[in-house]
């Protein structure tokens, strides 16, 4: 073999080796390295090199993982049945512990996710489920932080996004809900006619010591129904000229 094929091969396989051991990261990448398979750093971001067939990377993403829970079947504090799915957003604040100590976090984080949101609520009844939305999702979000915490994982925020009942339930919600307006209807109305009751009897009572009184209020309640357009008008005959009338009559038959 000639000199110059032989100088070809070792630039061939100079090159093969930087090529190997060139590694370039991003900024939103980390790299963690193990030199005869111990821990030995995280690199990154940016241009650096490797041992050839010493050390090996794992290449870490540190951006925001968008997760969406599939549908779960939660059995509620009060025996309801509903299919709840949600969404869950995560990132890898270490990734040493991100890839020593869970084998697949985005895996692992997933399963997690499904097993507390079933968990959480099933704590509570439906009525908590549809009207406290916010306060389940900070309670999903903090066990789920405090569980990935050792996994070098944050989750930063959780939303359900649906939440699902049979017809049965859809229609008996709807009934009560009909009921409830209808109790708060009577309710309304029946402390409206206790107001009007109290001030007709404070009124009775301010017009009862002065007669003339009663006798304006009676001439002001016939000017009120002289103008309603009605073919008959029943004008009442008061009480107490009926009882003087009586008076005047016992005494002129005496």
């Amino acid at each position: 073999m000639s000199s110059a094929a032989t100088i070809v091969i070792v630039a061939v396989i100079v090159l093969g080796l930087l090529y190997s051991s060139v590694r370039i990261l991003r900024e939103y990448e980390r790299g963690v390295v193990f030199t005869l398979g111990r821990y030995t750093g995280t690199k990154g971001p940016g241009l650096f090199l490797l041992v050839p067939f010493i050390q090996q990377m794992v290449r870490i993403d540190l951006r925001v993982v968008v997760d969406e829970v599939p549908p779960q079947d939660v059995i509620s504090r009060d025996n309801v049945s509903v299919k709840v799915n949600a969404v869950i957003y995560f990132r890898v604040v270490d990734a040493e512990r991100s890839v020593i100590q869970v084998r697949d976090y985005l895996a692992a984080t997933s399963q997690l996710a499904q097993t507390t949101l079933r968990w959480v609520l099933g704590k509570h009844d439906l009525d908590s489920m549809l009207a406290e939305r916010d306060k389940l999702n900070a309670d999903i979000q903090d066990v789920l932080d405090k569980q990935t915490e050792a996994w070098g994982i944050k989750v930063s925020n959780v939303e359900i996004k649906r939440i699902d009942l049979n017809e049965n339930m859809i229609r008996a919600i709807a009934r009560q809900a009909e009921a409830e307006r209808t109790r708060r209807a009577k309710i309304i109305n029946a402390e409206g006619e206790q107001q009007a009751a109290q001030k007709l009897l404070e009124a009775a009572r301010v017009l009862e010591p002065v007669p003339q009184a009663m006798q304006l209020r009676y001439l002001a309640t016939l000017f009120d129904i002289a103008g309603e357009r009605s073919s008959t008008i029943v004008f009442p005959f008061p009480i107490d000229l009926m009882q003087a009338w009586k008076a005047r009559a016992s005494v002129q038959s005496s």
